[in-house]
């Protein structure tokens, strides 16, 4: 099958796949009719009608396409850790069609200049949807404020700090309220920079035992609280990324008792793995936030479950080796992860840690809602699929991944999953005859 395009007339149909319908816990199997970019039919009136392409998803799951709202695709920059062809591409691989792209970019996406060059990149050499968060503040740099509004009209869906801090509370307050005025989403990832210091690693036992330099829980949750109070008195729209404690669950769910408009997400591998994986000094589990106990897993899971936390992110950062090729502490933090967020999500469906559709809807409903988008499959809905068989599995290596970071948290394991097909505004952006 040829990828197709979305020219007049242009259909394809997708049958004998079991789709996740909106409002459904259960997987439903029809066939589904995509004509110019659109899902025309579902059903008996998809098996009816004609089309120029037909893909059979015998044994595979037809989802909403993924939606990440944290992805670095490193352009602008060198290109040395990727570009947004490759790491979009691996997306796509992934099931995901619509990335929010980091403002840490070289330069740093803090004008209207960097998100048009952003765009037209993407336009250019992505499969998929590339949507550009902005800096909140100028360089990243935590103390004057960016032009937000010159940001937001070219085209940047939210605005953040990557995972830099604000300077002082006082600045952090005026983010909130200009991005208020304007109507604009702010994303920040809740770290106290005093207190997380120089640490690498939770501030826990596995520190204590290995010696390494440990970021206490407080560093996350003073931030978060900050951050709560905040935005209940400017009442901007917060979103708080890549939580990591138990703790900062239970504040959120306080704060939207209490009213405010907040929303949450975290990162896959901080629901699958836990400061054990750093006992060998593995350095691609340097990551920051850094991942913490089983308890906090645990309650991250719950939060997911709950609908607490409404979405799950990949944290995607891809490095060159070098990066990681260090004493622990000298490395740069971050996972390769968008190829794998799918089939690490299955790991924890297969061990009844999730349900397939709170997973799917983490992935894809959740973010999209948060974003201001819909993510769902119904007749008139974009076509936005990503078409995966739950029980193929496939090994992470240096063969078989295509982002340019190597560092995968599953690298050298199989794991369920197999993406057979994404397909974006109707094109199909990965699967059989895509390239």
């Amino acid at each position: 099958m040829k990828a197709t395009n979305n020219t007049p007339g242009t259909s394809l149909k997708i049958i004998n796949g079991r789709l996740l319908l909106p409002g459904s816990d259960e997987l439903t199997k029809a066939s589904l009719h995509i004509v110019d970019g659109r899902i025309s039919a579902i059903g008996e009136a998809a098996d009816a009608a004609t089309s120029d392409e037909v893909f059979d998803a015998t044994e595979s799951v037809v989802a909403p396409g993924l939606v990440d709202l944290c992805c670095n695709l490193r352009e602008p920059g060198t290109g040395q850790k990727g570009n947004i062809a490759s790491e979009t591409r691996a997306a796509a691989r992934g099931g995901f069609t619509t990335v929010c792209a980091s403002p840490e970019t070289s330069p740093v996406n803090d004008s209207g200049a960097v998100t048009h060059l952003i765009r037209d990149v993407a336009e250019a050499r992505s499969p998929i949807r590339v949507l550009p968060v902005g800096a909140v503040t100028r360089g990243l740099e935590g103390e004057l404020l960016s032009d937000m509004a010159g940001l937001s009209s070219a085209g940047c869906v939210a605005l953040g700090n990557g995972r830099r801090g604000v300077r002082n509370a006082r600045i952090l307050r005026r983010c909130m309220a200009y991005a208020k005025t304007f109507g604009l989403t702010v994303m920040f990832s809740p770290e106290n920079q005093a207190l997380a210091a120089d640490g690498y690693a939770h501030d826990g036992l596995v520190a204590s035992r290995l010696g390494l330099l440990g970021i206490p829980e407080v560093a996350e949750t003073t931030s978060v609280m900050e951050m709560l109070l905040l935005a209940e008195e400017t009442g901007v729209r917060l979103h708080l990324s890549q939580l990591s404690s138990a703790r900062s669950v239970d504040m959120v769910a306080d704060a939207r008792r209490r009213g405010i408009g907040v929303t949450a997400d975290v990162a896959m591998h901080q629901l699958l793995f836990t400061e054990d994986a750093l006992s060998g000094f593995d350095s691609r589990f340097h990551v920051r936030p850094p991942l913490r106990t089983e308890d906090d897993r645990q309650a991250l899971l719950a939060g997911v479950r709950d609908g607490v936390i409404d979405a799950i992110v990949s944290q995607h950062q891809p490095h060159d080796s070098a990066a990681k090729q260090a004493p622990l502490g000298a490395t740069e933090p971050g996972l390769s992860t968008i190829e794998s967020t799918l089939s690490m999500g299955l790991m924890l469906v297969s061990r009844g840690e999730l349900t397939l559709p709170s997973l799917l809807r983490s992935l894809t409903a959740g973010p999209a809602a948060i974003l201001g988008r819909d993510a769902c499959i119904e007749a008139g809905a974009i076509a936005d699929l990503c078409v995966f068989d739950p029980e193929a599995t496939w090994t992470p290596g240096e063969g078989t991944l295509i982002s340019a970071g190597r560092h995968a948290p599953v690298l050298d394991n199989a794991i369920p999953g197999v993406v057979k097909l994404t397909v974006c505004d109707g094109r199909v952006a990965w699967g059989v005859g895509s390239s």
